[in-house]
């Protein structure tokens, strides 16, 4: 087929964007980690702030990505970087699902068991990190499977305003009408979204059934 050796012919250049796709992704991710578990654990113990929360993250989603671009490009210091804004709205985008799943996990720990906890004399905290938390992992990380799977597809359009990665190709092939191209990039981003949801799928099965 075309679109091989194309990839074949120009695997340099395919590497070098697969990198910087894998970058968007995983910087954003972490962000989104970084804020979806902590908020997640705030709206579990405080079930007044879960509408507002969950609210805003729903809303966050409905913002169609080329528009979400558009609004956080005139901001200082985002615009003036295009990797740097590529983040910020991907980190929007994963919050939903980290958000919801860190609720849903650890609402869903056997009250019997935090019961337990607090009986054994175990602080808040400690029932968090020793007993939810560990409890809650597989759910959680079912959240960041999903947000990681929606942060590969999204960082395609990333090209759009400069940020790299494989939707340079895709936007590249558009512009030419060249399929080949076209698929140069949706096919790697499309193994990366497999690959990363088999991976952390395993992962999330190891925890589950521990």
């Amino acid at each position: 087929m075309n679109v091989f050796r194309f990839i074949l012919h120009n695997h340099e250049q395919v590497l070098e964007l697969t990198l910087e796709h894998l970058w968007l992704v995983g910087v954003s991710t972490v962000f989104a980690a970084l804020i979806g578990i902590p908020l997640g654990i705030v709206i579990a113990r405080r079930p007044g702030l879960n509408k507002p929360v969950l609210g805003s993250a729903n809303v966050i989603q409905t913002i169609p990505s080329l528009a979400l671009f558009g609004f956080l490009l005139p901001v200082p210091w985002l615009g003036e970087r295009a990797d740097r804004l590529a983040i910020l709205a991907l980190t929007l985008y994963a919050l939903l699902p980290i958000i919801r799943n860190t609720y849903t996990g650890i609402r869903g720990v056997d009250p019997a068991v935090v019961e337990a906890g607090r009986g054994m004399g175990l602080t808040e905290s400690q029932l968090l990190f020793q007993v939810q938390l560990p409890l809650a992992a597989s759910v959680i990380l079912s959240g960041v499977r999903v947000a990681v799977v929606i942060s590969v597809g999204l960082a395609t359009i990333a090209a759009a305003i400069g940020a790299g990665g494989l939707g340079e190709f895709i936007f590249r092939g558009l512009a030419m009408v060249d399929d080949s191209v076209i698929l140069a990039g949706a096919i790697p981003a499309a193994i990366l979204a497999l690959a990363a949801d088999f991976g952390l799928g395993w992962l999330e099965r190891r925890l589950r059934a521990r």
